[in-house]
């Protein structure tokens, strides 16, 4: 059977689960997830699981938080002025928001403080921090 190489364009199927078992995505009901295979279009650690397996394989791989979204940045937190946030904007803890940088770019954040002055926003990655474990299954190698 053709093994998957550095290079290759394949599809997977995949669940992924936090160390409590929480499914954090999954592409159950969707089509397959389409990538290639070292080309940095996903996380590390499921890019290095790849190479080696052949059409119709499965396995469980753990990826710690380095090999997944890294460590959270302290610097991507920041506190706002409320003052500065339109009242029409919800603040609730947990809130997704997208705010745009000075070079135009939209970047989301998550409210992850609040006090009557202030609002913090972090724009870490919502699994920094986080290791995680895939269920996956090749499909095709194209």
């Amino acid at each position: 059977m053709t093994e998957v190489k550095t290079g290759d364009t394949v599809r997977i199927h995949y669940t992924g689960t936090l160390d409590d078992g929480t499914t954090f995505d999954s592409s159950t009901g969707r089509d397959p997830l389409e990538f290639t295979v070292g080309s940095g279009q996903i996380i590390p650690g499921l890019d290095k699981a790849i190479p080696g397996m052949t059409i119709g394989e499965k396995k469980t791989v753990a990826i710690v938080a380095d090999e997944a979204y890294g460590q959270p940045n302290p610097q991507a937190r920041q506190a706002v002025p409320r003052t500065e946030i339109p009242d029409d904007i919800p603040l609730d803890l947990g809130t997704q928001l997208q705010v745009q940088t000075p070079t135009g770019e939209v970047m989301p954040v998550t409210v992850v403080e609040l006090t009557e002055a202030e609002v913090t926003l972090d724009a870490n990655h919502p699994l920094a921090g986080k290791d995680l474990t895939f269920a996956i299954e090749l499909v095709e190698i194209a």
